[in-house]
């Protein structure tokens, strides 16, 4: 069974010589309880190249203490860090599937395989507030970490040092910060290490190609030539293909987060996911001079399939919650029979459904092998002969390419008539997103221009989606028209609502119509930027 904690610490170290302060009436403490020694040993698993460390994930199996048992620490959000807690099980070396499952998204098919050992003798003392309450803990540990040969045959590295933790139980950030800044007056300093696992493994999370997953690193000085030209250093300027990979790491990051959203049931996840897949395909289409087509149409085809099986789940419950809010919103005299009721259930009842095929696709093997096809893009990424040359150009070129096609969508869509017109908007909107996601990779370089391209397109977005949406919801007022009427029941609120549905597309329709010049004209001061 898996349990989940919310961890709120802050990391200091200390020296050998450093003593404890008391910290009795620091911020509400009324006492500190005696202190209690552990001795800890935990094996942390990770692939060989450090994949989950480098998106701010362990995993880890540790004994002893009172949380003996598999971890997961997942990625710190708004300053705490969630961890699943598993049984300690009888399994050692290899790591149990129920722990895998949060963290597959990060994996793919890797198997994480033991990378570091820490044995850890600490000393806990709590923090007593009013009635015995505990407010925190205070750990103080000698740690000895041994980093793994990476390479069979490669020796072991050992490294040992003395930490401070603070964990908050039942006390607030103000106490937090209060005793942080006694333990500092006291000789420790705080720590910049975000665990000792990245501690212990520094050397090679180091290595070349060893960048986070947030990007492809922060280069800098590192990587870029700076020349002393007189008295100043210029640094590199960064080339089309620095770009193009900085913004395809940050969205296979998006897509990794969003997936372990999804994974550990929080909200957005399933629609932060299929956006990270749009971003996927737009750029990689948008910047076929920077990654050939041959590489990446068919990482485009898959994150195609990816978002076609997530689409009904994300679309069905969007146009479900509005027409419910629709029903709320009419005159009590105009809903006749239980419409609301038909809704929820229908909510219901997809969303079940919607879940599953999901976590099916998420556990699909396909899936995982796009994850890793991803991974291997941007550790050794195909680039053309023009990613080494200036970003501008190659930034202004997609934007001006990109822009044609949308132009061209354009043109189809006030040509057409009836339904083929709803059809002709959509391709707008797809098209347009592209011009999107291509100025937005673009912003930084081509500065302004670029950036008011972005605004203008996503208010174009947001009134066309509005239009999409109402595909979704006429076709539900339909069909559970039809339900309600087979069932004996009075039909003629779903046809009202399918009316109003009519009268929201047309009145987006209109208001695209009213903004598509101001998107032209953005998409051509992009372009000559």
């Amino acid at each position: 069974m898996t349990t989940e904690h919310l961890e709120i610490e802050r990391k200091l170290e200390a020296d050998d010589s450093y003593a404890a302060p008391d910290l009795t009436g620091v911020d509400g403490v009324d006492a500190v309880g005696e202190p209690e020694e552990q001795a800890l040993e935990a094996t942390y698993f990770d692939t060989a190249d450090l994949r989950l460390l480098r998106n701010k994930v362990t995993l880890r199996r540790r004994t002893g203490g009172s949380d003996a048992g598999w971890h997961v620490k997942l990625p710190a959000a708004a300053g705490a860090r969630r961890e699943l807690h598993q049984p300690v099980g009888r399994a050692s070396r290899t790591v149990p599937k129920a722990v895998l499952a949060p963290v597959l998204g990060v994996l793919g098919t890797a198997v994480p395989e033991p990378v570091a050992t820490l044995r850890t003798r600490r000393v806990v003392r709590r923090l007593l507030g009013e009635g015995g309450a505990v407010l925190a803990e205070v750990a103080d540990d000698t740690v000895h970490g041994t980093a793994l040969g990476a390479n069979p045959g490669e020796p072991a590295t050992v490294t040992t040092w003395r930490e401070l933790e603070v964990e908050l139980v039942d006390g607030d950030e103000a106490l937090l910060d209060a005793v942080t800044e006694r333990l500092v007056a006291a000789g420790a300093r705080l720590s910049d290490s975000p665990s000792k696992v990245g501690r212990v493994l520094a050397g090679r999370l180091g290595q070349p190609g060893g960048a986070p997953a947030g990007g492809p690193g922060d280069e800098g000085d590192a990587t870029g030539s700076r020349r002393k030209k007189g008295k100043k250093e210029k640094a590199r300027q960064p080339t089309a293909g620095d770009v193009v990979l900085a913004a395809l790491a940050a969205q296979v990051a998006a897509l990794r987060a969003a997936d372990l959203a999804i994974r550990t049931e929080q909200p957005e996840g399933v629609h932060d996911l299929r956006v990270a897949c749009r971003r996927l395909r737009s750029i990689t289409a948008a910047f076929r001079t920077v990654l050939p087509r041959k590489a990446t149409d068919p990482l485009r085809a898959e994150l195609r399939w990816v978002g076609g099986q997530l689409s009904a789940a994300r679309d069905g419950e969007v146009a479900l919650a509005h027409l419910r809010e629709l029903v709320a919103a009419q005159p009590p005299e105009l809903v006749l029979g239980p419409v609301a009721a038909r809704f929820q259930q229908t909510e219901i009842s997809g969303r079940v459904d919607d879940a599953r095929r999901v976590i099916r696709t998420l556990t699909d093997r396909r899936y995982l092998l796009l994850l890793d096809a991803l991974a291997a893009l941007l550790a050794d990424p195909p680039l053309t002969e023009f990613a080494g040359g200036p970003a501008r150009a190659v930034m202004a070129d997609a934007v001006r390419r990109n822009g044609k096609r949308l132009r061209r969508a354009v043109t189809a869509a006030r040509e057409a008539q009836g339904e083929e017109r709803h059809t002709a908007l959509h391709a707008v909107r797809k098209a347009g997103k592209r011009v999107r996601y291509t100025a937005e990779v673009a912003a930084d370089v081509l500065g302004g221009p670029a950036t008011a391209l972005v605004d203008c397109l996503k208010e174009a977005q947001e009134t066309l989606g509005s239009a999409q949406d109402t595909v979704v919801t006429r076709e539900y007022a339909v069909r559970l028209g039809r339900a309600a009427f087979a069932a004996g029941e009075n039909a003629w609120t779903y046809g009202r609502l399918h009316g109003l549905e009519e009268a929201r597309a047309a009145r987006a329709e209109d208001a695209f119509w009213e903004l598509e010049p101001r998107v032209r004209t953005a998409v051509r001061a992009a372009a000559k930027s």
